[in-house]
């Protein structure tokens, strides 16, 4: 196997068209807000486990949904329409993440989102490039999501949930948001069951690749927090 050690110093990357067919591309590095936003826009992203160095990441394939092919299943459509959660953008980021940190999944011991991690998102929210979805019941979070927006697209992050459909409450939310605001993509990095239910599917790397770059070139970055955005272009109907 063969990957890059990145310079500490230099917050660069290499092609990542040359990550290994696991997708692994470099190792080392920081998770500074300058090397955080130069890997987004590079189709890169850090995966690694406490303890570890950082490790990048840009798999072949990548799951990808459309905002505009977003299905929503009809029995989740039917319990959405009673409107069971309050969704609110980015009213609590901290509290997301460490949802996301903290809940139990199937087959994974411990968690990938690190207190470095945390840190680094912080820094990336306050920036206003990293975004949260929040269902709340009551004074109660039960359930989000977080992610990066550059350009047009997404890159979904993590989510969970506490309570039944809270996590996918505020997906929907969120492309419904994405798809007034005219974004062109949710990069969803890994392949999983539960995001081809709502029409995700498989790009090579090379197209995400070039999706990716022309979706910057043409379109700006909504930076700062979409709380009060995400309420106007929804009309209060979240």
């Amino acid at each position: 196997m063969t990957f890059y050690r990145l310079h500490d110093r230099y917050p660069g990357f290499p092609d990542p068209r040359e990550a290994e067919p696991n997708g692994l591309l470099a190792m080392g590095g920081d998770l500074s807000p300058q090397r955080l936003l130069n890997a987004y826009a590079r189709g890169i992203f850090p995966w690694f486990s406490e303890g570890d160095p950082p490790l990048w990441h840009c798999p072949d394939p990548r799951l990808v949904l459309f905002p505009n092919e977003f299905h929503v299943p009809r029995k989740l459509e039917k319990t959405l329409r009673k409107s069971p959660y309050e969704i609110r953008f980015d009213s609590n980021f901290q509290g997301v993440m460490e949802g996301c940190a903290l809940i139990q999944r199937p087959g994974q011991r411990g968690t990938w989102i690190t207190q470095d991690m945390r840190k680094a998102y912080h820094r990336m929210h306050r920036l206003g490039f990293a975004h949260s979805v929040e269902a709340w019941e009551g004074d109660d979070l039960v359930g989000g999501l977080y992610g990066i927006a550059l350009g047009g697209v997404f890159f979904g992050e993590s989510m969970f949930h506490r309570a039944p459909d809270a996590s996918k409450a505020a997906l929907v939310s969120l492309v419904r948001f994405l798809q007034m605001k005219g974004f062109d993509l949710v990069d969803c990095q890994q392949d999983t069951p539960h995001m081809r239910r709502f029409g995700a599917r498989l790009l090579s790397r090379d197209e995400f690749l070039d999706r990716l770059d022309r979706s910057l070139e043409q379109r700006e970055t909504l930076q700062g927090p979409w709380t009060r955005v995400a309420q106007d272009s929804l009309h209060g109907d979240l």
